[in-house]
């Protein structure tokens, strides 16, 4: 049946937004939706849940500063958000601007009074980013001085909307390789105690990369899901991460995909070809029912937004019906949502 936005809304109570995360990372409560009854879990308890041979699949990418404060030569004040380091030598960056007044081409903007940012341009795909060059390395000049890019709907007092310890929360215990402006939020369960135990327990491990990206949090215009327009991540899927998940499947394994940011690069890899296949470059993959997914058998994942586009992948993976009772029941149950909040445990739905 055709499905409208409206289909994943579903009421939330503000208080159940997290806003700091659990004391211990594998502390949080993990809602296990596999079967017909939900299942309330701690999520220290998932070694026991996965089988020997079985296949964890991370999204190793790292978040950086990307929210920067400044001023343009008038005084007037801008925040910014870097969306992408661009490749190539003169340091620049694609970035969302907030300011009273757009910077004009060739302006500068002096950024946490420390270095300067020229005005080059309108870019990215809907021309609705701000090209800027800086005058120093971009990564560095980050890393230096900009501030952690909590989403929207944690609050944070003060100009950098971010405290000291979300620069160590905020990222997983095994990020590598820097380039998110978002978490992998699924991830962020993971500390190397259970790291230990789930190798104790003979479970496999791969990594694959897919940069988050701020579209991650945009809403879903329209009624329509054929009328939305998905954002572009960068991803990357290697050859030993595609010989892991076919060593899985030959010994009779399952690939347990954590995040949906590592479902959605697992499974543009293999959209081209139907099967996986190393890959790399720019997905904008729009994951909604009836999608035939080639590679992931289970998702772990945090609690999504309603009516986004997370919610429509997730649907699309257990089915509809599953989910919205699930979402009814951490409701319920007072799990804690979003980015810092508890997690949820889902098996793939068979195809009609």
């Amino acid at each position: 049946m055709p499905y409208s936005v409206a289909d994943f809304d579903f009421v939330l109570p503000p208080e159940l937004v997290a806003q700091e995360p659990a004391a211990e990372r594998s502390a949080a409560r993990l809602l296990d939706g596999r079967g017909a009854v939900p299942v309330d879990r701690v999520f220290h308890q998932l070694p026991g849940l996965l089988a020997p041979g079985d296949l964890l699949v991370f999204n190793d990418t790292r978040v950086i500063k990307a929210r920067l404060y400044g001023r343009k030569a008038s005084g007037g004040v801008v925040e910014a958000l870097v969306e992408r380091v661009l490749p190539g030598p003169d340091s620049q960056v694609l970035a969302h601007v907030r300011a009273s007044k757009s910077p004009p081409v060739g302006s500068l903007i002096r950024f946490a009074d420390a270095f300067d940012a020229e005005v080059l341009g309108r870019g990215g795909p809907d021309a609705s980013l701000f090209r800027l060059r800086l005058d120093g390395d971009p990564m560095a000049l980050l890393e230096a001085h900009g501030h952690v890019p909590l989403p929207p709907y944690i609050h944070r007092d003060g100009e950098g909307r971010d405290e000291s310890h979300d620069a160590r929360r905020y990222q997983t215990v095994f990020a590598a390789r820097p380039g998110a402006i978002a978490a992998p939020t699924a991830a962020l369960h993971f500390d190397e105690a259970l790291l230990a135990a789930l190798q104790v327990r003979g479970v496999q491990t791969a990594r694959v990369t897919l940069h988050v990206g701020a579209g991650t949090f945009q809403p879903v215009r329209g009624e329509r899901l054929d009328e939305h327009r998905m954002h572009s991540e960068r991803y990357e899927v290697d050859a030993s991460t595609v010989a892991a998940v076919q060593a899985a499947k030959a010994r009779g394994g399952r690939v347990w995909a954590v995040g949906t940011t590592s479902v959605r690069a697992l499974e543009s890899a293999a959209r081209e070809t139907g099967r996986l296949q190393p890959s790399e470059g720019e997905t904008d993959i729009f994951i909604t029912p009836g999608f035939e997914f080639r590679v992931v058998d289970v998702l772990i994942t945090n609690f999504h937004l309603p009516r986004s586009t997370l919610m429509m992948l997730v649907s699309a993976f257990a089915g509809h019906a599953q989910v919205m009772a699930l979402y009814r029941h951490a409701v319920e149950a007072r799990y804690r949502f979003f980015s810092y909040g508890d997690a949820m445990l889902l098996e793939r739905a068979a195809m009609p």
